[in-house]
């Protein structure tokens, strides 16, 4: 008899964690927070909404945006390196926040890689040579670069802060074209990009997506895209590499990651939602016309490029010699 009680209990507690909140076979039975750690309206914040009804349908929850801006992205990081890996909270991380971060800060209260589940990229994301055509008058890449070549330290370009993707990607841009100009950090890139169209600033590179109605309306002219290839948004603009910098390249990602230690079971499910969202038609038309190249990976995929992005950027970062205490 007791036996038998025994093996009831067994049982009992058995099916009672097999359905207990956070495993993988009744994951998700509530809905999911996806941290960001830049701002409502941001480019990765449009990116997540363009995502979010398909993952919602896919994954029968719903989804809640949670804003944590800071230190450059570095506190919703923080918040979800530290959070329960039950599959209820993610990130929504960037190539800057996993890839340049590591080498720009001094110290992180986190690792990007040892501390987190990478789970899937969502989108390639390209920077722009954009100028103001009243400050300098250049009409490609050749000709932006002879004319700052002929007048050293005259132009000043604009970034979205110390050491953020576009500052970088001028500074590399500079440093293969052998330019000399200064650099003015802004506050992000609404105020960057205020600069270059109010003439304070010659140029930015700058998020396709952001700058592309500042083209459509001529308040600034793009020179060029900082991606190997064409994007599919414009694909009458050429690349940078296509006109005198052969091999120049500066682009980031935008991708989903959770806390180490997430049931694989739970990762997987969340990367095939992730794949059914990223390569929904109506999705990838909307990402495209804004710029973006969609982009789905393997869990083990984005594991390596994650890797690979922060021994990348490390160099990047080193050689224009920005740091953030």
């Amino acid at each position: 008899m007791l036996k038998l009680f025994s093996g009831a209990v067994a049982s009992l507690a058995a099916l009672f964690l097999s359905a207990a909140p956070g495993s993988a076979q009744d994951w998700p039975s509530k809905p999911i927070t996806i941290l960001m750690g830049f701002p409502a309206g941001s480019g990765v914040d449009v990116v997540a909404r363009m995502l979010q009804t398909s993952l919602e349908k896919t994954l029968g929850q719903r989804l809640v945006i949670d804003y944590k801006s800071g230190a450059g992205g570095n506190v919703a990081s923080e918040a979800v390196a530290r959070a329960k890996p039950d599959g209820y909270t993610f990130l929504l991380g960037t190539a800057a926040t996993h890839g340049v971060n590591a080498a720009l800060y001094s110290k992180l209260p986190f690792d990007v890689e040892n501390d987190f589940t990478p789970i899937s990229t969502i989108v390639d994301v390209p920077n722009v040579l954009a100028i103001n055509p009243d400050v300098i008058d250049a009409t490609n890449v050749q000709d932006f670069i002879a004319k700052v070549k002929a007048a050293p330290d005259k132009y000043s370009y604009a970034s979205t802060g110390n050491g953020t993707g576009t500052h970088l990607a001028f500074a590399t841009f500079n440093a293969q074209a052998g330019l000399k100009m200064l650099h003015v950090p802004y506050k992000g890139g609404p105020d960057a990009t205020n600069s270059v169209l109010k003439g304070e600033t010659c140029c930015v590179f700058a998020l396709l997506q952001a700058m592309m109605q500042h083209a459509k309306a001529g308040k600034v002219r793009l020179l060029g895209v900082t991606t190997a290839k064409r994007v599919g948004a414009m694909p009458d603009l050429p690349t940078i590499a296509e006109q005198g910098l052969p091999g120049y390249e500066s682009f980031i990602w935008f991708g989903i990651l959770a806390p180490k230690g997430l049931d694989p079971a739970i990762a997987a499910k969340m990367s095939a939602a992730l794949k059914i969202a990223v390569e929904d038609p109506e999705v990838t038309a909307k990402l495209i016309a804004l710029g973006n190249t969609p982009r789905y990976e393997t869990l083990a995929q984005f594991k390596e490029t994650v890797k690979r992005d922060r021994a990348k950027w490390a160099e990047v970062v080193k050689a224009a010699g920005a740091k953030v205490d």
